[in-house]
């Protein structure tokens, strides 16, 4: 029987890193622990102190402080554990911590580096939430370039890779697999040598002129795309067709939630393409920015995203639950934009609350159940 991460951890556990090498699944779950709050908790990267373990943190006087992401807590929690726990992970080293928050540019930066027990090490960037501004920072780094992220990802593998040697694996989900990948294509020769693989999990991509620019093709065999079923920010921009794609326990906007992945036997459970629906949705926002200038381009962004905050939810799950309420708040909103931005936001926003309601039909449906779910 399928399940998630968190179930991987307590059927594959006492499997060792040096007999069974990380894995895509072991990669989406150092992906998701770089969300907890190490603040003070685990070195900063500009420090030179003794990276922490899982044991010292689990007892220290803050510990608490890991789950001030109310939304996952319980789920956090229970990742953090279970890795402590388990002979795969709980001799995992934290390290090189940083935590950068620029209001002004929109802008939150935050990676840290996981040492492995056999020996490698896993570079991983934090991702966002399904928030509106969390999602407002993925279509920047997908359509504006350069971000100040993106900068510091870079500035952040070479400072790494610079003060700890050997080989290395870099990954992050969301937002995260985006600065994963550019941190990669721009950081230098000797540091992109040492890299194993590069993870992407459900990352947005690039404009074709940046992966041009940045020499994508050089680390191109050793990316790993990973995306659920429905998936909307990982397929901006997506142009490499060798991604792959898993199942989720839910369905339409909720997929983007790590937890929800499916595995199975130590492997995700994989599916042979994205979801039809979903494919026209990431098919419409790619060729609409595509035929836009840089400053068309953000007067979009803007535009999309006032439509987005005028639903009067704070993030897009619960926007896409109450789709009366939604559009409403979005006619309103949709009267402050030009004509052809206007009509194109329409689309898009028909077209991600249309696929949402089917998938969440098809769900219900499935399952015998009836009525308005919010599970």
């Amino acid at each position: 029987m399928a399940g998630t991460i968190i179930n991987y951890l307590e059927n594959q556990g006492n499997r060792s890193l040096r007999d069974f090498p990380l894995n895509h699944v072991d990669s989406l779950i150092l992906c998701q622990l770089a969300y907890l709050k190490f603040d003070g908790l685990v070195p900063d990267y500009r420090e030179n102190m003794p990276a922490v373990t899982l044991t010292q943190l689990y007892h220290h006087p803050e510990y608490e402080k890991l789950y001030a992401d109310e939304r996952y807590e319980k789920s956090n929690r229970a990742l953090f554990e279970g890795m402590l726990k388990s002979r795969r992970f709980r001799n995992t080293k934290i390290t090189c911590y940083v935590n950068i928050i620029e209001k002004e540019w929109e802008t939150q930066f935050s990676a840290v580096t996981f040492l492995l027990e056999d020996g490698t090490i896993y570079i991983a960037f934090r991702g966002t939430d399904e928030t509106i501004v969390g999602w407002k920072e993925d279509f920047n780094m997908a359509v504006l370039y350069p971000v100040p992220g993106q900068a510091y990802s870079v500035k952040y593998l070479n400072a790494v890779s610079s003060r700890i040697s050997g080989p290395f694996y870099v990954g992050g989900h969301s937002k995260g697999g985006n600065l994963a990948v550019y941190s990669a294509m721009n950081c230098s020769p000797r540091v992109q040598e040492r890299i194993i693989k590069i993870y992407s999990m459900d990352g947005p991509g690039f404009r074709p002129e940046v992966l041009e620019e940045c020499g994508y093709r050089d680390i191109a065999d050793k990316i790993v795309k990973i995306v659920p079923h429905a998936s909307l920010v990982g397929m901006l921009f997506e142009w490499d067709d060798r991604y792959q794609v898993v199942e989720s326990r839910t369905v339409g906007l909720f997929q983007h939630n790590p937890y929800t992945w499916l595995v199975k036997n130590g492997h995700f459970v994989e599916t042979d393409k994205i979801a039809r629906r979903s494919m026209i949705v990431d098919d419409t926002i790619n060729e609409w920015i595509l035929s836009l200038d840089e400053e068309q381009m953000k007067v979009f962004v803007e535009a999309l995203f006032q439509v987005f905050e005028a639903s009067q939810t704070d993030n897009l799950i619960d926007m896409a639950a109450d789709k009366k309420k939604s559009l409403n708040g979005m006619i309103s909103a949709l009267k402050e934009v030009d004509e052809s931005t206007r009509n194109m936001i329409r689309s898009i926003m028909k077209a991600l609350l249309d696929t949402y309601a089917n998938e969440r039909y098809k769900s219900r449906k499935k399952s015998g159940k009836k009525g308005h779910d919010r599970s």
